[in-house]
């Protein structure tokens, strides 16, 4: 790792050209070779993080007009992660072309995660500097907004309750009410059978390794009837195994009938729940 920034090459990466180049050389230059910590980058890290934080809440806030505090805040908490920032600056190939002293020198698996992702906050400030705030967003915006869009449709999947509950209160002014059907099994690998309601409309049922589990594909199998989720199932058990096929309506599109059919055989003493690891 040589001690000269490639300044065109920074430049190409994030395809702005700098008025000023000495704000690259500065905000890849690191503590442990600056003559003191004013003349490193850490000050461009603290305006960095701000600026990258602004971008994406403000892209956040656009893309979601219906999306409570909340949500949002966790997505972006997810975006501008640490992890995020690091493997940003990976892809794009910045993180390469820190200056550090002899002690922080990268290993072979790479400059770690810390001032990878300081890298990144770092050349969003100096962009920031010597062009504004749109320049930032230019560079920026490509590289966020798919991992903000995963970050919401994770967020969806993960919690079909709370989606649903969502939904309810503000279009029908109702709570949703789970109600289990049905259970089988013995105690230890019981399976259990859940049905929502809103008001009077009672959704089609759905089975589950637990409660839980079976009121997330519940919730699920309501939006899908409401019209408000239109993709593909996802597993919320994080497991396509052999206990995929008790959990009722699975990312192949199993029925209700057919996990009950399943759940069945294990109510006959319950070996086989256990060996699909239930």
């Amino acid at each position: 790792m040589s001690n000269e920034v490639p300044v065109s090459q920074i430049e190409s990466r994030t395809g702005y050209r700098f008025n000023d180049p000495g704000l690259v050389r500065l905000a890849l230059r690191h503590a442990s070779v600056a003559e003191n910590r004013v003349a490193s980058n850490e000050r461009l890290e603290f305006l960095g993080d701000a600026v990258l934080g602004l971008i994406t809440c403000q892209r956040i806030f656009e893309l979601f007009p219906e999306m409570l505090e909340g949500e949002m805040t966790k997505i972006k908490s997810s975006v501008v992660s640490r992890q995020t920032c690091a493997e940003l600056a990976q892809q794009i190939g910045i993180a390469q072309h820190l200056v550090l002293g002899k002690g922080m020198r990268a290993s072979p698996a790479g400059v770690p995660m810390s001032l990878a992702a300081a890298a990144l906050e770092c050349i969003v400030a100096a962009i920031y500097l010597d062009g504004g705030l749109e320049p930032a967003r230019r560079f920026l915006l490509p590289l966020l907004e798919p991992r903000i869009r995963s970050a919401e449709r994770s967020k969806h999947q993960e919690n079909y309750k709370s989606l649903l509950q969502h939904y309810a209160q503000q279009q029908r002014g109702l709570a949703p009410l789970y109600v289990v059907l049905e259970s089988k099994g013995p105690d230890h690998a019981k399976h259990f059978c859940v049905a929502v309601k809103l008001g009077e409309q009672q959704f089609e049922s759905s089975w589950g390794v637990s409660k839980k589990h079976a009121e997330q594909n519940a919730a699920m199998l309501a939006l899908r009837e409401l019209g408000v989720l239109n993709g593909e199932h996802v597993d919320l058990r994080g497991s396509a195994g052999a206990a995929g096929n008790v959990g009722g309506t699975t990312a192949e599109g199993s029925t209700s009938s057919d996990a009950a059919n399943s759940a069945n055989s294990s109510d006959a003493g319950g070996s086989d729940a256990q060996s699909a690891g239930v």
